[in-house]
């Protein structure tokens, strides 16, 4: 009978306990104060510690955060996490538009959204039960963070099935913000601890989901809303409205201020009234979403490999100051191009703190006619990069003389050489500015994934000497890593160990993190499948390139050109001599 009581009370305090969590996450009216909901947490983890065998995964006390892991597992989307075509432009807008109405035969019914600026998850449940998260990744595949994603408050562990039937398998795709308030106190925190703020919300979520270690993800309060249904089985919905509804009956938060449109008219004033909002609101936006409503019209005018292409993403315009230039200086890319750079007095742009920005090419910098001193329009293009957009005119003050790019690559010494408007070092395997762009780019997400090796590690490696061509980034030793700034014996093997993970290569990803002229993450993608090997793919001429989609003649002449240069050639060679698999 005791056993009996236990298990009845057990259950009542996980159904109260969901609801008050609906209610504070999802409905954001809490009933009771945080005093009596801990008092309700207490007595669940005392009855579940006294009658372990009751315990259940979906019980709220398994939120709590486990214990570190030594990397992420990669994980295989239900369904593919597609990026939007986006623009900002309102004629592009109408194309989009008029494209859906010559597919359709009809005028369409949409579902705007706003543009949440957070990070794209993947949240999947089994029989009602939060089973594995993942972040987007490459569309296809993403890293498995699930001990991450069960600490937000916002996502259900077990799926809601009162109001209506919870799917045997339930796919959904939401985006994990940062409030800007919880931002500003989690920066203020780590400046305390003497550790790097976050440059953004964005940079803030993204950075706590992928922790290794979930306690500190705990600590951090994300937050979530869903608007997407990528896998499920049997689920008769019909419309992007009712999906909305099902996240929310299923006690997830559907896209905030969501509204239906049916012309291009609804969609710019909803475009409007955003973004006079969007300085007032808690969280970050960066556009307007606009969806088909009808998910079967969906299904009739399908995607491209990249893009749905029933949906749109209709982006504000860049978020512009005015500073003043200090410097002009030259900045060497991993492909070799020299871009002059603008050191700025830092000015803040959209919250982010901004004190470089490019002036692109020479010629950009003519025909802007920006000198040091002068005093300019920055913006972040698409909200990220920053760009001066122009000179700000000063009647009577005295300008210097115009920049010029130097006549000697800044890093090597080699003289540049012009190609149409941009400045090149042709030292490519021996300008070190070129080595430690192509170590971080072979480190990267989409390419071998080596956690740990960004842009900072990557100079350090190859002003140091360690690194003189990429074929040694898997010939160190915790020897070399130990002495270095900012190195100890934990983080050098973390670091090689995801080099030797890294080595164990996808063909695609090792094809993208080459740096191969035109080669993209699709296009790579698309060669492994074509080819199946490396040695295939050195050996195809132009012809047999142009069998792949995609590929045109200037790409396969730029393939072809890379795999054919002695240099790079005898870099693949000592790569493949045992270092990458």
């Amino acid at each position: 009978m005791k056993r009996r009581a236990v298990a009845q009370r057990i259950d009542e305090l996980r159904r109260e306990i969901r609801r008050h969590d609906r209610l504070y996450y999802v409905e954001d009216r809490p009933e009771i104060s945080d005093e009596a909901y801990d008092e309700l947490f207490k007595e669940l983890q005392r009855l579940e510690q006294e009658q372990p065998d009751l315990c259940s995964p979906d019980s709220p006390t398994q939120r709590v955060a486990g214990q570190p892991v030594a990397a992420f597992p990669t994980v295989v989307h239900a369904a593919p996490m597609l990026s939007l075509d986006s623009d900002k432009d309102e004629a592009a807008l109408r194309r989009f538009h008029e494209r859906l109405v010559k597919a359709l035969g009809r005028e369409p019914r949409y579902t705007l959204e706003p543009k949440l600026d957070g990070l794209s998850v993947e949240v999947v449940y089994e029989e009602g039960l939060l089973t594995r998260a993942s972040t987007r990744g490459d569309g296809l595949r993403g890293e498995g963070i699930t001990a991450n994603v069960r600490t937000i408050g916002a996502v259900p562990l077990g799926l809601e099935g009162e109001r209506r039937p919870v799917p045997g398998i339930l796919a959904v795709r939401g985006e994990v913000i940062l409030r800007l308030a919880d931002f500003e106190a989690l920066n203020e925190r780590l400046l305390a601890e003497g550790k790097p703020p976050f440059a953004n919300p964005r940079n803030a979520a993204a950075g706590t989901l992928r922790q290794l270690d979930p306690r500190i993800t705990a600590e951090r309060p994300l937050d979530v809303y869903f608007y997407d249904v990528l896998a499920a089985d049997h689920l008769p919905l019909s419309t992007q409205q009712e999906v909305f509804a099902a996240l929310a009956d299923w006690g997830m938060k559907p896209s905030p201020l969501a509204r239906p449109a049916t012309t291009v008219e609804e969609i710019v004033a909803f475009h409007g009234e955003l973004l006079a909002q969007r300085d007032t609101l808690d969280f970050e936006i960066d556009g307007v979403v606009v969806k088909l409503d009808d998910l079967a019209a969906r299904d009739e005018v399908g995607a491209t490999a990249r893009h749905p292409r029933w949906a749109f993403a209709f982006k504000f315009p860049p978020r512009k100051e005015v500073t003043r230039v200090e410097r002009i200086t030259a900045s060497v890319g991993r492909t070799g191009v020299v871009t002059p750079v603008a050191l700025m007095r830092p000015v803040e742009i959209g919250g982010v703190t901004v004190a470089r920005a490019t002036l692109h090419n020479r010629e950009e910098v003519e025909r802007k006619d920006v000198r040091e001193g002068d005093l300019v329009r920055v913006q972040r293009a698409g909200d990220v990069i920053p760009q001066v957009v122009e000179r700000v005119e000063e009647p009577g003050r005295e300008r210097p003389d115009p920049f010029r790019m130097p006549a000697a690559c800044p890093s090597c010494g080699t003289a540049l050489v012009e190609r149409g408007p941009f400045t090149v070092c042709p030292n490519g395997f021996d300008c070190p500015a070129q080595v430690a762009g192509r170590i971080q780019h072979l480190a990267s997400r989409d390419a071998l994934d080596i956690a740990g090796l960004g842009e900072e590690r990557a100079r350090l490696l190859v002003e140091r000497g360690l690194v003189r061509s990429l074929p040694d980034l898997f010939d160190l030793q915790e020897g070399d890593l130990v002495p270095l700034p900012g190195f100890a014996a934990r983080s050098a093997a973390n670091l090689l160990q995801g080099i030797r993970r890294g080595a164990d290569a996808e063909l695609a990803r090792f094809l993208y993190g080459l740096g191969i002229p035109e080669v993209g993450v699709k296009v790579a993608r698309d060669l492994a499948a074509h080819f199946g090997s490396l040695a295939a793919l050195r050996q195809a001429d132009e012809a047999a390139l142009m069998q792949v989609p995609g590929v045109g003649p200037r790409m396969a002449e730029q393939i072809v050109a890379f795999f054919a240069e002695p240099r790079n050639a005898a870099v693949l060679d000592r790569l493949l001599e045992g270092r990458v698999r």
